[in-house]
């Protein structure tokens, strides 16, 4: 439902609008793997090594 309501309100065809798309899941990866990604490692417990 959601993909249909911003996929009608995206301009051009459908060509442009799979660019667009395609842009802006660029744009999202990239924002989560600098921005998002740093600050949330600290916080997980990934590196406390139990195993000795």
């Amino acid at each position: 439902m959601i993909s249909t309501w911003i996929w009608n309100r995206l301009p051009g065809n459908g060509w442009v609008k799979s660019v667009i798309v395609v842009v802006a899941i660029a744009a999202l990866v990239a924002v989560l793997f600098e921005v998002v990604f740093p600050w949330a490692a600290p916080q997980l417990p990934f590196q406390d090594q139990t195993v000795e």
